[in-house]
Parts: C-alpha cells; sequence; structure tokens
C-alpha cells in the first residue's frame, strides 16, 4: 500500500459545527481521500462506533481511514492505515501487530523523531508545527522551513507538513519539500468544507506542476 495522497485531513470534532460524520462526507466530496480519525477524549466504545461509521464513509468514496494511535481500534475496523505520536507503541511493535497492509504514519517534531520514525518502518511522518498554531502550541516554537529542508535532505519516507497549514502557505511548505500537507480547522472551520477541500487540493496540484516544471531541464 502506498502513500497515494497529498492532504492528509486530521478531524476535530470539536472544530466544525457539523457531526463529524457529514463533515467527513463533505471533506470527501470535495476530493479528500485521506482521513485520519483523532478523538482522544472519547471512551474507547465511542471512538470504536465513530470509527466504523468513518470506515464505511471513506470506503464508499474509495478514501483511506488512518486510526490515531489505537491499534486494537484501527484492526476492528479494518482501518487504512494507524497514525503514532512519539508517546504511542514504537513502530516496530507495531509494524509486528498489523503487518504489511497497514500503512503508519508518525508524529515528529525535530530532525531525530524523523529520523527514527523511518529507521522504525514508518511509512510517512507528519513534521512541524511549522507555523504557529494553538492545537501543537505544546510541542513548542514553530520548526520553520529551514527544518524541514533539513530532514527532507535526510530522510526519504513523505513528510507531511502540519501546524498552521492553509492555502495561502502551501507554496512555501511544497517548495520546501513536503511531499503533502497535514489540517485540521483550514477544512473543519470552513464555512463550506466541501468548497475548502477542492480548493486546497486544486492550489496543491497547481504548485506542484509549477515546482515539477521550474526543475524540468530546458
Amino acid at each position: 500500500m502506498s502513500v497515494d495522497f497529498n492532504l492528509y485531513l486530521i478531524t476535530d470534532r470539536h472544530a466544525t459545527a457539523l457531526p463529524l460524520p457529514q463533515a467527513i462526507r463533505l471533506a470527501l466530496e470535495g476530493g479528500v481521500r485521506a482521513v485520519q480519525l483523532r478523538e482522544k477524549d472519547l471512551p474507547l466504545r465511542d471512538l470504536l462506533s465513530l470509527a466504523q461509521e468513518l470506515k464505511a464513509i471513506t470506503k464508499e468514496f474509495g478514501a483511506r481511514l488512518f486510526i490515531n494511535d489505537r491499534v486494537d481500534v484501527a484492526g476492528a475496523v479494518n482501518a487504512d492505515g494507524i497514525h503514532l505520536g512519539q508517546k504511542s507503541m514504537p513502530v516496530e511493535a507495531v509494524r509486528k501487530v498489523v503487518g504489511k497492509d497497514m500503512l503508519i504514519g508518525v508524529s515528529t517534531h525535530n530532525r531525530e523523531e524523523a529520523m527514527a520514525a523511518e529507521v522504525g518502518g514508518a511509512d510517512f511522518i507528519t513534521f512541524g508545527p511549522i507555523y504557529k498554531t494553538p492545537s501543537k502550541a505544546k510541542y513548542g516554537s514553530p520548526v520553520g522551513f529551514d527544518e524541514l529542508r533539513t530532514v527532507k535532505c535526510d530522510i526519504s519516507i513523505p513528510i507531511f507538513a502540519i501546524g498552521g497549514i492553509k492555502s495561502g502557505n502551501l507554496r512555501q511548505v511544497i517548495g520546501a519539500g513536503a511531499r503533502g500537507v497535514a489540517v485540521i480547522s483550514a477544512i473543519f472551520s470552513a464555512n463550506d468544507i466541501k468548497k475548502a477541500s477542492s480548493k486546497m487540493l486544486e492550489s496543491i496540484a497547481f504548485i506542484e506542476k509549477i515546482i515539477c516544471n521550474s526543475c524540468s531541464p530546458r
């Protein structure tokens, strides 16, 4: 299973006025093809129920569903992937549990964590926060573009920039070496979730085309 997406939507049911499944459906209608269920405050039974519902919706659209941290829930709903934090089970141990068919993403915040994730067998990482954002404030000051460029040179797996990413700063992020972006509020807090999703995907595609053309031999 390959990392064939460039927009990684992370859930926060408190960031949207809509029921989360409805908000996810709108994002999928807008073109999103990778969703991480990250609702850490939900009781296990409720989380499992929500995961089952989202798995059915993402399957309908041919999209990928990732479960944050809970390997048991990911296995129970036959999720497409698991996303680990720095306090989660080690990547190597999770790989033994889920096998080769499930993608594993890891949240990283510096060069050392990024390199360790790749060595451990992660398929991709999120890296940040790139910009200052309330949801990532506990991880310290923004890492910035120089660190992103450095990490890009040190690892070969895809990097998804996270933290304050919006349509207006996509070019800087992709230009610094990110494969794609991971977002929450840029989509869930939008007045029109479907339109916001579509616009962000179009912007990423346009920026990738510009970068590709600029690197092509003349």
